[in-house]
């Protein structure tokens, strides 16, 4: 994969209840990238009607028109950097959305098993439906993708990520043709300027992060409706997971 003349635009696109928000950590921390923090999410609240916290602010910080926003996402990359992260929620790209804009943008995919997430999700959302978590619209984006580039596009999953983020993350540079950056494993704990303005409402476990946090093994007891959400979206999740990335261990120091 050749960086474009104009530099590196990686789409990660992930559901909700992910570590995606330290994955932009990871990524702001290196010197060459700009990041932006789930560009869709005003749109997909006017369209969806849905009450989540901060709904006011969010769509007055962020266009409503989708179509705007992808244009915007595959222009001039902000600050003149090489490399452009765009954090992405999948269950944000609605049925009607055109897709032909990712063809400029680096597709990539970050998964977590149902069963972490289902169990994350619904302690706010108890009656949550399957399509807010965002696994179907995952694989629908992976399909698109898949055909137009006529292979499978990088995929990471949270627990490897977390049992061995060097590896993981060294692995996903290496496929996208860019040097790996020890930077991307420890940032300073804080807000961002670039955080969404619902970071207030979500962001706090992240602002207080210097890294990723170790793996550790959650056991959940799911109630018959929270193991129906896992069986409509483990099919999803294990499509996508037989193509998830195999740890490269990074180099050393010279």
């Amino acid at each position: 994969m050749n960086t474009p003349r104009d530099g590196l635009r990686i789409a990660m696109w992930s559901g909700p209840r992910n570590i995606s928000t330290a994955m932009m950590r990871a990524w702001e921390n290196r010197d060459d990238t700009a990041v932006i923090d789930e560009p869709f999410y005003a749109h997909y609240l006017i369209e969806t009607a849905v009450r989540h916290p901060g709904r006011d602010e969010v769509i007055a910080a962020q266009s409503t028109n989708a179509t705007e926003v992808a244009a915007m996402l595959t222009g001039p990359i902000p600050g003149g950097k090489p490399l452009w992260y765009q954090k992405h929620m999948t269950q944000h790209m609605l049925p009607e959305m055109p897709l032909d804009w990712l063809d400029e943008v680096c597709n990539c995919f970050l998964i977590r098993e149902p069963e972490a997430v289902v169990a994350s999700f619904t302690i706010q959302r108890p009656d949550a439906a399957a399509w807010e978590l965002g696994f179907a619209q995952q694989a629908r984006l992976f399909d698109h993708v898949c055909d137009r580039l006529g292979s499978a596009p990088p995929v990471i999953d949270a627990t490897d990520v977390l049992k061995n983020p060097a590896g993981i993350l060294n692995a996903l540079c290496t496929r996208l043709c860019i040097p790996f950056s020890a930077g991307m494993l420890q940032w300073p704990c804080g807000p961002r300027a670039s955080d969404g303005v619902w970071a207030p409402y979500w962001y706090a476990a992240v602002e207080r992060s210097t890294g990723f946090e170790p793996w550790r093994r959650q056991e959940a007891t799911l109630s018959a409706f929270q193991h129906g959400l896992v069986e409509q979206c483990q099919p999803h999740y294990d499509k996508l997971s037989t193509h998830r990335l195999a740890a490269i261990p990074p180099p050393g120091p010279r």
